[in-house]
């Protein structure tokens, strides 16, 4: 996105209602693999963004439920 849209587009909705803004990051990833995930996200009906991110999101609160070793 770009940064001269609004910032009302260039935020999300988070769960307790309030907007958060996000933030673009350069990912390398080996070719292969970027085919993999877009296909995944394919099977899925979502984006490659939204994929990825709800990959992260759900790799997230796995980590937080297990406990410290």
């Amino acid at each position: 996105m770009s940064s001269r849209e609004p910032k009302s587009e260039r935020e999300g909705p988070r769960k307790d209602g309030e907007e958060e803004e996000r933030k673009p990051f350069l990912l390398r990833l080996p070719p292969s693999l970027l085919g993999d995930l877009r296909g995944w996200a394919e099977d899925e009906l979502r984006s490659l963004n939204g994929h990825l991110e709800y990959l992260l999101r759900e790799a997230v609160k796995r980590r937080k439920r297990m406990p410290p070793s």
